[in-house]
């Protein structure tokens, strides 16, 4: 996917943003056709779906790991190479970073994240873990730096109180983590100091 998301965000007149809905909707399309001709018990398909994060075996929670290790280590080595790729692409080529193979990267990145993450959380809902907890981070700032911290902040703060109510009410975790972080924006959303600040939406980003 990050393979087809890139040219079309590149070259294409799409935004990434407009390409992964995109290319989310086609592989969700996929997913269902190829269960429906699938021979036999679904229930593995379904748990990709699903997801399910009491069901994790030892060797899936390493993986997981070595990602989270992998993926966090790369932002932090180069943060300043994907800020003004993000920022100031053709800057970014002026000075000779190569913006595209960044670019790329990001994907990549994002795709090896949402692979490490679909038998936890399933592919249905995995989209919406991704957006809630940044999209309430950038409800509280305008910092990229803080917007990272905030946004894993939160959805740490999602996983733990989604796995409680999951094990108190006996009901999906994987569902339960992303309504946890739904109701975490809409919060954030609401009191959000921007809000009292006239024409905050317009306001980017702050390059720190």
């Amino acid at each position: 996917s990050a393979a087809i998301i890139g040219p079309l965000a590149d070259r294409g007149q799409l935004s990434p943003e407009t390409s992964l809905g995109v290319i989310f909707s086609l592989m969700l399309g996929l997913a269902f056709l190829f269960m429906g001709l699938m021979p036999g018990t679904k229930s593995g398909a379904f748990e990709l779906l699903w997801g399910s994060i009491l069901t994790n075996t030892r060797s899936d929670i390493i993986f997981l790991g070595i990602v989270t290790v992998v993926v966090v280590g790369l932002v932090f080595v180069f943060y300043k190479e994907i800020q003004a790729t993000i920022f100031h692409r053709d800057m970014a080529l002026s000075v000779g970073l190569p913006a595209t193979l960044i670019l790329y990267g990001v994907l990549f990145l994002t795709g090896a994240t949402i692979t490490a993450s679909l038998r936890s959380i399933g592919g249905l809902l995995i989209f919406s873990l991704i957006l809630n907890p940044a999209a309430a981070a950038y409800q509280l700032t305008y910092s990229m730096k803080r917007m990272f911290l905030f946004s894993a902040g939160f959805g740490v703060l999602s996983g733990w109180i989604g796995l409680l109510f999951s094990y108190l009410f006996n009901i999906p975790s994987g569902a339960t983590i992303v309504v946890t972080s739904s109701v975490i924006f809409m919060i954030t959303a609401i009191f959000s100091p921007k809000r009292k600040v006239k024409g905050w939406q317009k306001k980017p980003l702050l390059e720190e």
